[in-house]
């Protein structure tokens, strides 16, 4: 698979990376339902096996559950992987509700316990999860910077940070990525972000690019009735009407353009937010090995003008009928 680099940092990442959201598995707020921690290492490796080679999880995942099934699954591998985890989402013991904290002693709090729990002496990518609470972004990011400057993380970058905070804390340490959502049913990137990072040599590392599944064409109104009460896309928007019955239509409408690529409509939803130049990488969950096999093949495929040009204005008329 094809690698780029991300912004000034000397990683070279895959175009495709594994995201462990849901294989935290489903006992807290914003979990996935039921998941088998024997499937999760595997599709792990076989991730690793395909040649993908950087890892996104998160302490919050599975209350940091998923960064204990990340060590188990690169255990022997560390030479191969390179791993990306975040703080500044919290929460209280016997809890499931994140919340958001970036005080220093917080930061620093969270970064012994993630190194603890991957089971490895230094994060090669140590991410903001949210910039929540926005006064204490400047806080969080100085106490980042000195523990690069003590070898405990290599490089620094945020998610879901906007242009202003992006300019606040480059001011005190340099900025190797942002990770925001881009799909083609969240696009707000594209209108200064995708700029802003271009101009400042700042990575982007897309996520749920695939919608948290729902640009894979697999959800029938049927299945996602049926998802796990655990799972948190039961209460989303892009899962519910109105919004709904115009995804739906978008995606049977995406399923020809996917066919004459030799492509799933997935692979056509990574491929697509994969055409940007400034898109570094591409997180992409996979919760059992046929996943990841099936969806790392986007990561070399490159779309005809003419199918991105005919996408977008697939993407202006489900806009219209959105509003």
């Amino acid at each position: 698979m094809q690698t780029r680099q991300l912004g000034d940092s000397e990683l070279e990442f895959t175009t495709v990376g594994l995201g462990t959201w849901a294989i935290g598995g489903g006992d807290w707020d914003f979990g996935w339902g039921p998941q088998d921690d024997k499937e999760s290492v595997a599709a792990i490796q076989r991730a690793l096996d395909l040649g993908v080679n950087w890892i996104d999880t998160a302490a919050i995942y599975g209350l940091g559950h998923a960064e204990e099934v990340v060590a188990k699954a690169i255990a022997g591998r560390r030479d191969q992987v390179i791993v990306a985890t975040k703080c500044g989402l919290r929460w209280e013991e016997g809890g499931t509700t994140p919340f958001g904290q970036l005080d220093a002693a917080s930061v620093r709090e969270e970064l012994e316990a993630s190194l603890k729990r991957l089971d490895i002496d230094t994060i090669d990518l140590y991410q903001v999860h949210w910039p929540n609470p926005d006064e204490n972004v400047e806080e969080a990011w100085n106490t980042i910077a000195k523990l690069i400057d003590e070898g405990k993380v290599r490089y620094a970058g945020v998610s879901n940070f906007t242009v202003a905070q992006l300019e606040r804390i480059q001011k005190i340490h340099p900025v190797a990525s942002l990770q925001p959502p881009y799909s083609m049913l969240e696009r707000g990137v594209e209108d200064n972000l995708l700029e802003y990072c271009a101009a400042h040599n700042i990575g982007v590392i897309a996520y749920s690019p695939m919608k948290a599944g729902l640009l894979t064409g697999k959800y029938t109104r049927e299945k996602i009735d049926a998802l796990p009460k655990e799972d948190w896309r039961r209460g989303s928007d892009q899962f519910k009407e109105p919004l709904l019955s115009a995804n739906l239509k978008l995606i049977e409408q995406l399923k020809p353009i996917a066919e004459r690529n030799d492509l799933s409509t997935g692979q056509l939803a990574i491929a697509w937010v994969l055409r940007r130049p400034e898109i570094t990488a591409a997180i992409v969950g996979a919760r059992r090995p046929r996943q990841i096999e099936e969806t790392v093949k986007a990561g070399d495929k490159t779309l005809p003008k003419a199918d991105i040009e005919q996408i977008q204005a697939l993407l202006a008329e489900h806009e219209r009928a959105s509003r």
